[in-house]
């Protein structure tokens, strides 16, 4: 049987990337990986073991501190109870919010989008 794993993302600063997830989602880092033959190190973080979730593999290379998005990618999509305190806890802790809570255009849910500390996309969707 197969089963989506994880998304990675490449980061500029590792900690700051795991507080950020950790810390402002309220997930878990769930293992870190410091290759130094291939200078880099991987942090997985998450809501549940890899076993049965998904996660975000968070990869720093060493050496770099910045990436280029792209204009491919599109954003990742977290659900929250509730958007507002979700922005808010979010914008305290450094968080740059692209779009203030509220329903999505021509419907009914309740969305917000946040950037990570390395510029990507985020979508809060409120779910009770």
């Amino acid at each position: 049987m197969s089963r989506y794993l994880h998304t990675m993302l490449r980061v500029g600063d590792l900690q700051r990337s795991v507080d950020f997830y950790t810390k402002g989602f309220g997930m878990q880092e769930l293992r870190r990986t410091d290759v130094p033959d291939g200078k880099y190190t991987l942090a997985f973080v998450g809501y549940g073991g890899e076993d049965s979730a998904t996660v975000i593999e968070l990869t720093y290379n060493y050496g770099v501190d910045k990436y280029e998005i792209g204009t491919a990618f599109g954003h990742l999509a977290i659900s929250v109870p509730n958007a507002k305190e979700a922005t808010e806890k979010l914008r305290a802790a450094g968080a740059k919010v692209t779009r203030e809570p509220g329903p999505v255009k021509f419907g009914k849910t309740i969305i917000a989008f946040v950037e990570d500390p390395d510029g990507y996309k985020i979508e809060l969707i409120e779910r009770a």
